[in-house]
């Protein structure tokens, strides 16, 4: 177990993430699910694949936050696919907006699973950025084209639109 003071944020792809921590959260994440834990003040945690079979693919956020000493905390939800189907869903923010976890950062991310042809637009205001993550499948931003595990910051952009070449699953973070 390693000590912390950060945020982060893991979804699992597939596979099974296991995670323990000496606030004594020990909960096992799958795929469709989000963890967030803020470290704030100071926990050691362990994160692992409980299976000796089956590889583990997942993605991990981590975010500094937004002022020093945030009370040590964790949160496991799961958004199913209808609420993220060829739709943006808020999954994190400030605020805890629409069910999606707490995070201290001025920051929203959102989750997407589009189907081939669909697609999703989002604005941004004038003082913010982005970065769109693909989890899966194939997309165009802005008429830019990425696959399975491409990233792509934004800068300058008010609308984004975000169209699926084939069945794809991405992230969307909305950043100041």
């Amino acid at each position: 177990m390693s000590p912390s003071k950060q945020a982060d944020i893991s979804y699992v792809l597939a596979g099974a993430l296991e995670h323990k921590d000496s606030m004594g959260n020990g909960e096992v994440l799958r795929p469709g699910e989000y963890q967030r834990m803020s470290a704030g003040t100071g926990i050691t945690h362990s994160e692992f694949n409980p299976s000796n079979t089956e590889a583990v693919h997942f993605y991990q956020i981590w975010l500094l936050p937004e002022r020093e000493g945030i009370e040590p905390s964790y949160e496991q939800k799961q958004f199913p696919e209808q609420e993220r189907n060829n739709r943006l869903r808020l999954v994190a923010s400030r605020d805890a907006e629409e069910g999606s976890l707490l995070i201290h950062q001025d920051a929203r991310v959102y989750l997407s699973s589009l189907d081939e042809g669909n697609h999703v637009t989002h604005q941004l205001a004038s003082d913010r950025y982005a970065w769109l993550q693909v989890l899966r499948g194939s997309v165009s931003l802005n008429g830019h084209n990425l696959d399975t595990s491409d990233g792509a910051a934004v800068s300058g952009e008010n609308h984004l639109e975000i169209l699926a070449a084939q069945h794809a699953e991405i992230m969307l973070f909305d950043l100041n």
